[in-house]
């Protein structure tokens, strides 16, 4: 049986202003909205298979590439926790937190 995803307020807000800055950035919809399926998409890829994202330097940690973007979660017995979306253009010393 498929793990539940729980999305972190942090991951929420990291989606919600990647969604935002393309929408501002093309003046169209079109963009975000193949992002955002591409999101889900993924979500749906690490429920079903819990360790299809590479594991960081912090053992506890996992990240799923989609296009630029590395979506960070952890995996529990029950659940899986979606912790953030790191855009890989930033400065990688800034992802430490999840990297370890």
């Amino acid at each position: 049986m498929a793990k539940k995803v729980v999305w972190t307020e942090k991951a929420e807000l990291d989606r919600k202003e990647i969604l935002s800055y393309w929408k501002g950035r093309n003046k169209s919809n079109a963009y975000p909205i193949k992002l955002n399926e591409l999101f889900k998409e993924a979500t749906r890829l690490i429920q079903s298979n819990p360790q299809i994202g590479k594991l960081s330097n912090n053992q506890s940690v996992r990240s799923k590439i989609v296009k630029d973007y590395l979506m960070f979660y952890e995996e529990y017995p029950n659940e899986i926790v979606i912790l953030a979306i790191w855009d890989n253009r930033q400065n990688p010393q800034n992802q430490e937190y999840f990297t370890g």
